[in-house]
């Protein structure tokens, strides 16, 4: 099956979150299909973007008390509940988006898992970075989560999550969500979002000219 939306996603970005709920509507609009593609976003700025690092030391700066309101008010737009930051900001991530890799090939139950993971960060303020935490939200949607976080821990998941996320830098990604419709035209973050739209009903070379 053809994908003209891919996803590449860390759970840990609260606007992927909101991205992640406002995309499928989107992608339901015009009959579009999407590919959950699972990263890990601190490889991305360790090898593109490492002044990510240095924003977070401000975060008391005007220019992050402002990008906290229009998270909120994103969230009122997408209807969606949002508690952030949580105790545990900056999650690392790896243990659950290794669990979302691991669930890659069965795109259905990764997007429930992602679905349930998000709630649970982002609403509950749950720590994902504890296996235990993960294995429940497998267990709260019906899946083995004991059997979820043994898979995580193989070596083909941790090579694959690796994989990914160094195949995203090689595209140009530079953060999370990095979208990509048709394949090649890539578009970044929550705010994107018309821009992706706009990419599923009109051709690259009308835009262009």
């Amino acid at each position: 099956m053809t994908h003209p939306i891919e996803f590449c996603f860390d759970l840990s970005s609260p606007w992927t979150y909101l991205a992640f709920h406002n995309i499928r509507p989107l992608a339901a609009r015009h009959g579009a299909t999407i590919r959950w593609t699972p990263i890990l976003v601190g490889g991305v700025f360790n090898a593109v973007n490492p002044s990510v690092y240095a924003a977070r030391e401000a975060m008391d700066s005007p220019k992050y008390r402002h990008m906290g309101k229009v998270m909120r008010a994103w969230a009122r737009l997408a209807g969606v509940e949002l508690k952030f930051p949580a105790p545990w900001h900056p999650l690392k991530s790896i243990a659950p988006m290794r669990a979302c890799c691991a669930l890659e090939d069965d795109q259905a139950a990764l997007e429930r898992f992602a679905e349930a993971a998000f709630h649970a960060y982002f609403v509950e303020q749950r720590n994902l970075d504890d296996l235990a935490e993960v294995a429940a939200v497998a267990d709260s949607i019906g899946m083995d989560g004991a059997a979820l976080v043994e898979a995580a821990a193989s070596q083909p998941v941790k090579d694959r999550l690796r994989a990914n996320t160094e195949k995203l830098v090689a595209r140009g990604g530079y953060g999370s969500p990095s979208i990509f419709v048709h394949g090649t035209d890539m578009y970044f973050g929550n705010d994107q979002l018309p821009l992706v739209e706009q990419a599923l009903v009109q051709p690259l070379g009308e835009r262009m000219s």
